[in-house]
């Protein structure tokens, strides 16, 4: 061996030789046929990647920082919902989600003796209160590891309605930003996953949806306030792409916040998409679920909570959450997720996807930001429109088993029966009321099809 390491005996290969390769081993057909495809961004995906794809692209982002399992908690009876808490605490979890449905929810007993300097407390609460949140803050004296996910605007785009009115909500959140929680805001994501956008999309009203808080605050001169911001993100099945949203997240946020000339960390808390769950041949879930909490913290996500495998069709159940819990521990603790650096730096192939995505997603985004923000074209439908749009061409896909769901639209099992197992209501619910807007509606990719096989069986 000439060289002292092993690279040093190979002479570099240049991406236009690599092509002339694959073009010889083609035999004449045509390169961008058969070996490069479109993915639903408009972005064309190479067999191959190259340093000289990373030319002029966008300041790298570092991805290197322990990650935490979340575990997500009903808390309708709060004594139950803690006492749950305290157990999941000792099987593995780190955070804990509350899922509060109602002000009458104890926030003392709810979050007693949960130690706040170790263990992330995330709050998602139905209602937008001041004295409330002023309990929790009094209940929690490390708010470091508190995380409120305060989101107006993403309960108008869930729901069609504002808490009470544009004018009363923001109001409430300018006497909150007061109180100076390190972690008062929450951008929630997950939705536009979930009803059928892609991911330049979901990257792009991401950042519309943070824009408009930032812009508000800037106008009320308490954008000081602001010291961290958490995107709640919903992770697909396209491996590669998914890490690369992830860190195409926090690269653009940076670009944001840099425009404003401030300092705000941004945490990113993620799980995985109910686009692509089935309630058919549900244990392949189980597989779904682990590749895209892998995407998660491959791209940087600095909490991950698990999607139980049965969560579309049952009640929340022990032995379901278990296994969503152990999902994570294995991979943190037998499968070493938390003990690389940065794993994804060097992939010229990851890094020119979150390049390609980030770039897109701003295209958009200074679109949206041309045309007035991001909440004018929520109560124009501009938003959902898109959105209908990219859901129609995903269900077109799956229809023409393009995209392919194991169990739904492909390899099905004909003995599966699942009329008799469903505790919960599987399918997008109709509750026809009086709303401000359109509301942007979660639907899983393969429920046209389960409902017809429900009705066949």
């Amino acid at each position: 061996m000439k060289g002292k390491t092993l690279f040093e005996n190979f002479r570099e290969v240049s991406a236009k030789e690599w092509k002339q390769k694959i073009q010889y081993d083609l035999k004449g057909k045509d390169y961008n046929e058969e070996v490069v495809w479109d993915s639903p961004e408009g972005i064309k995906v190479k067999p191959f990647y190259h340093a000289d794809d990373l030319k002029g692209s966008l300041a790298e982002v570092n991805d290197s920082k322990p990650w935490k399992i979340g575990q997500t908690i009903y808390a309708g009876n709060a004594i139950m919902a803690n006492e749950k808490a305290h157990q999941l605490l000792k099987k593995g979890a780190d955070s804990i989600r509350f899922v509060i449905p109602a002000e009458t929810v104890d926030a003392v007993v709810l979050l007693n003796n949960i130690d706040s300097d170790s263990v992330g407390i995330h709050l998602q609460m139905q209602f937008l209160s001041i004295k409330y949140i002023t309990a929790v803050l009094k209940a929690v004296p490390n708010s470091s590891n508190l995380f409120l996910q305060v989101d107006p605007i993403g309960h108008l785009a869930k729901s069609g309605n504002w808490h009470e009115s544009l004018s009363a909500d923001f109001l409430v959140l300018e006497e909150l930003m007061a109180l100076k929680s390190n972690n008062l805001i929450g951008v929630d994501l997950s939705l536009y996953e979930n009803a059928g956008a892609d991911i330049s999309q979901q990257l792009a009203f991401a950042l519309a949806h943070a824009n408009e808080y930032l812009n508000y605050s800037h106008t009320k001169g308490s954008l000081h306030t602001i010291k961290s911001m958490e995107f709640k993100v919903a992770i697909g099945g396209n491996y590669f792409f998914e890490i690369a949203k992830v860190r195409a997240l926090r690269k653009l946020f940076d670009v944001v916040i840099e425009a404003y000339g401030v300092s705000i960390a941004c945490h990113i808390t993620a799980e995985p998409s109910k686009r692509n769950k089935t309630i058919f041949d549900y244990n392949v879930n189980m597989i779904r679920t682990t590749t895209e909490c892998m995407s998660a913290i491959l791209g940087g996500s600095d909490t991950v909570f698990n999607l139980p495998y049965d969560a579309v069709y049952k009640k929340d159940n022990d032995f379901a959450n278990r296994i969503a819990l152990n999902q994570l521990v294995l991979l943190k603790e037998e499968s070493y997720f938390d003990k690389v650096t940065n794993p994804t730096e060097g992939s010229y192939y990851i890094e020119t996807l979150t390049n390609q995505l980030a770039e897109k997603a701003l295209i958009l985004f200074k679109s949206i930001e041309r045309e007035g923000g991001f909440l004018k074209q929520l109560i124009n439908q501009s938003i959902q429109n898109k959105i209908a749009e990219s859901a129609k061409k995903q269900d077109e896909k799956f229809k023409a088993k393009k995209a392919v769901l194991i169990g739904a639209n492909a390899y099905q099992h004909r003995e599966d029966d699942m009329r008799d197992q469903l505790e919960v209501y599987p399918f997008v619910k109709r509750n026809p009321r009086k709303t401000l807007i359109i509301p942007i509606i979660e639907k899983r990719l393969a429920e046209e099809l389960e409902q017809n096989r429900l009705k066949n069986e």
